[in-house]
Order: structure tokens, then C-alpha cells, then sequence
């Protein structure tokens, strides 16, 4: 049985069951649970969400089975890891069973679906039986394994079921031959059946990769019969997402797939992986192949089932047509020092700029930096400090003006590269961000003149940002934080009752000589939020997210940025919560400004929070 372990039916005339065999000590031992030879096979509520350890086995429909046993039994086969979907198929006739394609979609809802009673009088002549399929939509996953969020809403389609002749010759027997497409599961059996990998492209026109999230079965793919590493080798070579693709390359030459039959791919006892591909790679160029090599490294290192120090390219007559290593894959990072320690920043009740080294059990205390920020010559509402952490962005205490300033060096207060002329200080100027490019990245929030800006290396002309027709008159942004590899910007948008949290995909051309910067194609990335407070990267595609669902309290919670989520990713709750700032890496802390507790942070992994300076707000890491 799925995990959602569709409690609701219980009496609707089900006896076709599927039957659930857990893995005793990590291994799969048939003798964990047995199938009754005679008798009902009784409901046997699913494992948590997302444990791998769970296998769900399909079972093929009785002989003689009512229609009610005939939806039930597909519905449960689906949520199988049973090879091509074979034993799902024999609960439709074999049109249905032909045209039915269970990799074209999954349609994700927040429980199983709720499989309702069939109208008999809709069809008097007694042909078939419809039979209502109801519940809350919560996201799609498409033909690309791109997950897209939707905010829930109900969910109405139909499964029909007619007889036609037994395969025995004798009688009749009920089939579903009309159903929705692809695969219908309800969340706790999705993230049980599949996980999240990241596949990566580069930025285009650059020289560092972009992360692209995906979702691949958890253990073997019953359609491709491949296992995880193959699926998600094949999944990047597939190319981006729709979404993601108009901003980075691929440098697989176009057509670049697997190599006929391959179904399986392991490391060897170096912890190398040979990929053997088509034709099509053997013209790829030298460097070329080491970008191919480094994209497949950056995707397969997400992978826990597999260590991959070194990557080897095979051609179609398996000749070996490049090898690249981990070390030197790193030069193509978007952030490329990725293990030193992380430390964080703040700004103190004085508004100064301080730092925190938070290595060890306890938090040092707080150090004043170099430069006017640290001294309080310029005092400070919000700051942002660069990847290479030599500058600083500050806005000042008004949230009248955006300065630039050394946080290495002393020197005198800098002019102000921005000015708002908005009247209230919460409709002025946003806190900053950096990108990878050293760019840098702000939000005017004026009411009379509300504007997104970039300002080149942080202190070039000043770039208004084109922004989707969806950010109109109605909504301001309120907050933003840009990616390190300055393709993607989280904006924190305002319309009306709510905030919610948006993606959009950076685009950056050149007109007459002039830069034109564009954020386009934005996408909900916490759907069920009602009220987003606050947000920050936390790794390549990874956000920390404070928000509130309908009717709820305030939560702390990781998504991705393709707005997917699970039940494992909320953190420690935290009383009023007003920002929050996330490493690159695990290596740090999360670090968080409550209004009752000040600067606390979340270190290590299942503790609570701790304080680290009671006074002080504006906490961030670089970025």
C-alpha cells in the first residue's frame, strides 16, 4: 500500500491490496512480511515520507474483482516500483494499457487521491462506470522531471472502467479504459518514490555552473530500468529545464546521449565512473570534454549512494575522450573556496557593521570591521558583503542611501551610489545583495517610483532592471537576494494581503553599448505560504525560507528552489523572526535575527538555537 495508506476507503468493497515488505537492517528481507495465501490482505499503513527503505510491490487484480477493486488496485499499483508499471497495466484493457504513459507527468497531491463512489445513473445502459478522483493539487512534474509548485487547489478528474471479455474466455471482467494522464500520487508517496538531484549547466557565455533540481526515482526506474546514477546522468544529458535553459549551455554537443543499452553505471575501486556515450560526443573538442566532465561531477556529487572522485568520458568505440578529477572540476564553481569557514555579519544596535567567527561551540564575540561601516561614521539599516568579502554595501539609517565601502581597508565614508526619494523609511531602499559577477543588486520601494536596481561591480552606473508585467502597480518588491552564480534572484513580493516568495531568471544583454538587464519568467517558489518574512540561499539551489502557511504560525523551512519541500526540512521554530541568512555550504551555521532573542544561530545540526550577540539586527553571510 502507498504511504498515504488510503485510510478513507476502507469499506468501499477493496480487497485488491498492495502489499509493503520494509527493509530489515537496510537490507530488503522477503521475510519482513508475507502475502496471506487466502483471505483479505489487510491495510498496512506506508513509512514515513521519503524513506527508501520502503518497497511497495503492486498486486495484480483478483479474478472477478468489482470496478471499486479495480480503481483501488491501479491506484495503489502506481505508487509500485514494479518494472515498466506491467502489474498497473493489467487493470486496463489493453488500449488503455498501450496509450496509458506513466512517464509523461506525475500529478502531486497533498494526499492520496480520494477515490470517490461511481454515479450508476450516469450511464443507464450500464457500458461503465465513472468513478470521481478528488483531492488538493499541490505540484506537477513533467516529461523533464521539472517540478513545478502549485498553491492547492482541488483537484477533479475520473477514472472509467468497462468490461470486456475475461482472458480466460469465460464471462467478463471490469477494466479501466479512460484515465487521467501519467502518474497520480499524493505527496508522502512521491518523496518516498523520488528525490531531488541537481543537474548542472553553465552559466552561458561563462565559466561556472548553474544547478538545475530535477527529481529521479529513488531506486530503480521502472519504465527505463535504470538506476539512480544512470537516471541521473541521462537526466542531464536530456539538457536544463524549460525554465532554466535560456540562461545557461550545455557542453554536450546537441543529440549526446548514453550509449545504447546502458542501464547501469558504477564507480571503480579508484571511485572513478566511466560513461560510456554516442557518437555524437566524439567530436566534442578537449576542453569541451572537460566541461562535459565537470558538469557530470558537480550532478553526480548530490548522489550519497555513490562517491565519485573522478569522471571518464568513453566514445562510441568506447575510447577514452577525457578524464577530469573533483580538484579540478572546482575551477568552475560559482563560489570556488568552498572549504574555509563561512563567517557571518551584522549590523550592532549602534549600526555598526561586525563579524562573527562561529567555529567551536560558542560563538566568539562580536569584531568590528575595517572601513566607515565598522567605525559608525555611517550608520547602517541594512548591509550586504561580497563573495571575496573586501567591500561591504550599506544602506544607511534613513533607507535613503545605498554606499559602498571597503571592509579590508580604512578610508573615508563613500558618496552614496543610489538615492531614494521615497518619504517613509520602509518605502525606501531594500536591504542589498551581491552576485557572483560582483555586481550588485537593490530595490526601491517607493511607492511613486518602485524600481529594481543593479549597479555594475557596485559602483558603476546605476542599471533599472526590467521586471515581468506581473510586478505592476499592485505589488513592490520587498526584499531580494541574488544567487552566486547570478542567473536566479529570490524577490520577496508584496500584493496586497499577502508576500510571497518568487524566482525569476536574470537576462543580461547589451544595447547600443549600454547593459540591459532583465528579470524574467518569474515562478512561486513556496507556494503554500501565504506570508513570506524573509529569505536566503542556502547552496546552489537551496533557499531558507521564514513564512507562514494559511492559518499557521511562523515557520522556518529549507525548499528548493523549484518550490518542492519535505517534511524533514522544516527547522527549530524561533520566535519573530525578521531575516535570515544561510551559508553556501553546511560547514556554518544558519544565522537569524529574532526580535526576543537578537542574533542567534543553528549550530549544529538538531540543537537549538543559540544567541550570539543579544543586541544587533541585519544578519547576513556574503552575497
Amino acid at each position: 500500500m502507498g504511504a498515504d495508506s488510503r485510510a478513507e476507503h476502507a469499506g468501499r468493497g477493496r480487497s485488491t491490496r498492495a502489499v509493503v515488505l520494509a527493509a530489515c537492517g537496510g537490507i530488503l528481507i522477503t521475510g519482513c512480511a508475507t502475502m496471506p495465501d487466502s483471505g483479505d490482505v489487510s491495510a498496512v499503513k506506508g513509512a514515513g515520507t521519503g524513506d527508501s527503505q520502503v518497497r511497495v510491490y503492486a498486486v495484480a487484480p483478483r479474478e472477478n474483482a468489482d470496478p471499486d477493486e479495480i480503481v483501488d488496485g491501479f491506484l495503489e499499483a502506481m505508487t509500485s516500483d514494479d518494472p515498466g508499471f506491467a502489474t498497473a497495466r493489467k487493470y486496463l484493457t489493453k488500449k488503455a494499457a498501450q496509450n496509458w504513459k506513466p512517464e509523461q507527468s506525475i500529478t502531486v497531491l497533498s494526499t492520496a487521491p480520494n477515490r470517490e463512489q461511481a454515479d450508476r445513473n450516469a450511464d443507464p445502459d450500464n457500458q461503465g462506470r465513472a468513478f470521481p478522483l478528488s483531492g488538493r493539487k499541490i505540484a506537477t512534474v513533467d516529461a523533464r522531471h521539472a517540478y513545478q509548485p502549485n498553491s492547492p487547489a482541488d483537484y477533479l478528474q475520473s477514472i472509467h472502467v468497462v468490461q470486456q471479455p475475461a482472458a480466460n474466455g469465460k464471462g467478463k471482467e471490469w477494466r479501466i479504459d479512460s484515465l487521467p494522464p501519467g502518474l497520480i500520487l499524493g505527496e508522502a508517496d512521491f518523496l518516498r518514490n523520488y528525490r531531488s538531484v541537481n543537474k548542472y549547466y553553465f552559466a552561458s557565455g561563462e565559466d561556472w555552473v548553474v544547478a538545475d533540481p530535477v527529481y529521479i526515482r529513488q531506486r530503480q526506474d521502472p519504465v527505463t530500468r535504470m538506476d539512480p546514477v544512470t537516471q541521473t546522468v541521462r537526466a542531464l544529458l536530456e539538457g536544463p529545464t524549460n525554465w532554466l535553459k535560456p540562461a545557461v549551455d550545455s557542453q554536450f554537443p546537441s543529440g549526446t546521449e548514453l550509449k545504447s543499452g546502458v542501464t547501469t553505471l558504477a564507480t571503480d575501486d579508484q571511485s572513478t565512473l566511466r560513461v560510456p556515450l554516442n557518437g555524437k560526443a566524439d567530436r566534442a573538442s578537449g576542453e569541451a570534454c572537460r566541461r562535459m566532465a565537470a558538469q557530470l561531477l558537480f550532478t553526480l556529487r548530490d548522489l550519497t549512494s555513490v562517491n565519485v572522485e573522478q569522471v571518464e568520458l568513453l566514445g562510441s568505440r568506447e575510447q577514452s575522450l577525457c578524464r577530469l578529477g573533483r580538484g579540478q572540476a572546482a575551477e568552475f564553481a560559482a563560489v570556488r573556496d568552498t572549504d574555509r569557514e563561512e563567517h557571518p555579519y551584522f549590523v550592532d544596535e549602534h549600526g555598526k557593521l561586525m563579524t562573527l567567527l562561529v567555529g567551536g561551540k560558542e560563538a566568539s564575540e562580536p569584531l568590528e570591521v575595517p572601513g566607515p561601516f565598522g567605525k559608525g561614521t555611517v550608520p547602517l539599516r541594512s548591509v550586504a558583503v561580497d563573495r571575496g568579502e573586501t567591500r561591504a554595501a550599506g544602506v544607511g539609517q534613513a533607507g535613503r542611501e545605498l554606499l559602498v565601502s571597503s571592509i579590508t581597508t580604512e578610508q573615508d565614508a563613500p558618496p552614496p551610489v543610489l538615492t531614494s526619494k521615497a518619504a517613509r523609511p520602509d518605502d525606501r531602499l531594500s536591504a542589498p545583495s551581491w552576485d557572483g559577477r560582483d555586481d550588485l543588486w537593490v530595490a526601491d520601494r517607493d511607492p511613486a517610483a518602485p524600481q529594481l536596481w543593479m549597479i555594475p561591480d557596485g559602483t558603476g552606473h546605476p542599471v533599472k532592471v526590467h521586471t515581468p508585467p506581473g510586478l505592476g502597480d499592485d505589488s513592490r518588491i520587498e526584499s531580494l537576494r541574488v544567487s552566486a552564480d547570478g542567473v536566479r534572484i529570490a524577490l520577496v513580493v508584496t500584493r496586497g494581503e499577502h508576500t510571497t516568495l518568487q524566482i525569476g531568471r536574470i537576462q543580461r544583454q547589451t544595447t547600443d553599448g549600454e547593459p540591459v538587464v532583465s528579470v524574467l519568467d518569474l515562478q512561486s517558489a513556496a507556494a503554500r505560504m501565504e506570508s513570506v518574512t524573509a529569505v536566503s540561499w542556502a547552496g546552489p539551489s537551496r533557499l531558507v525560507v521564514v513564512g507562514k502557511e494559511a492559518g499557521g504560525v511562523q515557520q522556518i523551512r529549507y525548499l528548493q528552489t523549484d518550490g518542492s519541500t519535505s517534511t524533514t526540512s522544516v527547522l527549530p521554530g524561533l520566535n519573530g523572526v525578521t531575516s535570515v541568512a544561510a551559508p553556501h555550504t553546511d560547514k556554518s551555521p544558519v544565522v537569524a535575527h529574532s526580535g526576543d532573542d537578537g542574533i542567534v544561530r543553528l549550530a549544529p545540526p538538531g540543537t537549538n538555537w543559540q544567541p550570539m550577540a543579544k543586541k544587533g539586527f541585519s544578519p547576513v553571510y556574503p552575497g
